[in-house]
C-alpha cells in the first residue's frame, strides 16, 4: 500500500506519462526543500514563515493524496490565530514522515 495517491495526478496527466512523470518529478524536487522550511521556521518559532511554507505545499500534498490537511491545518491556526504551539512540533512531524515516505516511494516507482 503506497503512502500516495496519484489518481488526481493521472486523471490531469489525461493518460499522458511523460506529464504524469515530470508532475512526480517536480514533487520529489521542490517539496523536500518545502518542507526542510517549514520545519526550520516551526523549530525556530517563526509562524508566518511555516505558515508559507505549509500553505506552499498544501495543493501538491492533496494532489498526491497523502491526507495530511489537518496537520496542515494546525501550521497554520498557530500562525494565523497565534495558538499555542503545542501541537504544532506533532504536526510538522506527521507531514515530515509521511512526506519523507512518499518521496522515497516514487522515487523507486518512477525510477528517479
Amino acid at each position: 500500500m503506497s503512502t500516495y495517491n496519484l489518481d488526481s495526478v493521472e486523471e490531469m496527466a489525461g493518460g499522458d506519462q511523460d506529464f504524469l512523470k515530470v508532475v512526480v518529478q517536480t514533487f520529489i524536487e521542490e517539496i523536500p526543500p518545502d518542507l526542510e522550511a517549514m520545519n526550520q521556521a516551526v523549530s525556530e518559532n517563526n509562524p508566518g514563515q511555516a505558515y508559507q511554507y505549509a500553505h506552499k505545499m498544501k495543493p501538491n500534498l492533496q494532489m498526491f493524496g497523502l491526507e495530511l490537511m489537518p496537520q496542515i491545518k494546525v501550521i497554520e491556526e498557530w500562525a494565523r490565530d497565534g495558538k499555542e504551539k503545542t501541537k504544532v512540533d506533532e504536526a510538522a512531524e506527521i507531514i515530515t514522515v509521511k512526506v519523507d515516505k512518499a518521496v522515497n516511494e516514487l522515487k523507486q516507482d518512477f525510477d528517479l
